[in-house]
């Protein structure tokens, strides 16, 4: 079984930091950041975020959040997986 990666409190925080006051703005970044980087996840974005009776923005701002915290970490574990593999 695989386990996704962690997150910590620095990458949220960090998260939030480039969020910064315009979410709307950050959302649109993310869109077009995703339509290039793996467009499948952001159809799957856009379909769950309209397919909903919540509100379709709020869902998707949470969606990209999420993919660029997992991001971090999976670009973290990463960068520690190498380190070790350096020592060795």
């Amino acid at each position: 079984m695989e386990v996704l990666p962690l997150v910590t409190e620095e990458m949220r925080e960090q998260l939030f930091e480039e969020i910064g006051n315009d979410v709307h703005a950050w959302r649109k970044k993310m869109i077009h950041y995703l339509k290039e980087d793996n467009p499948e996840v952001n159809a799957a974005i856009i379909q769950a975020a309209s397919s909903t009776e919540l509100d379709p923005k709020a869902v998707a701002t949470g969606a990209y959040m999420i993919y660029k915290l997992l991001e971090a970490a999976a670009q973290e574990t990463q960068s520690l997986a190498d380190q070790i593999l350096d020592l060795e």
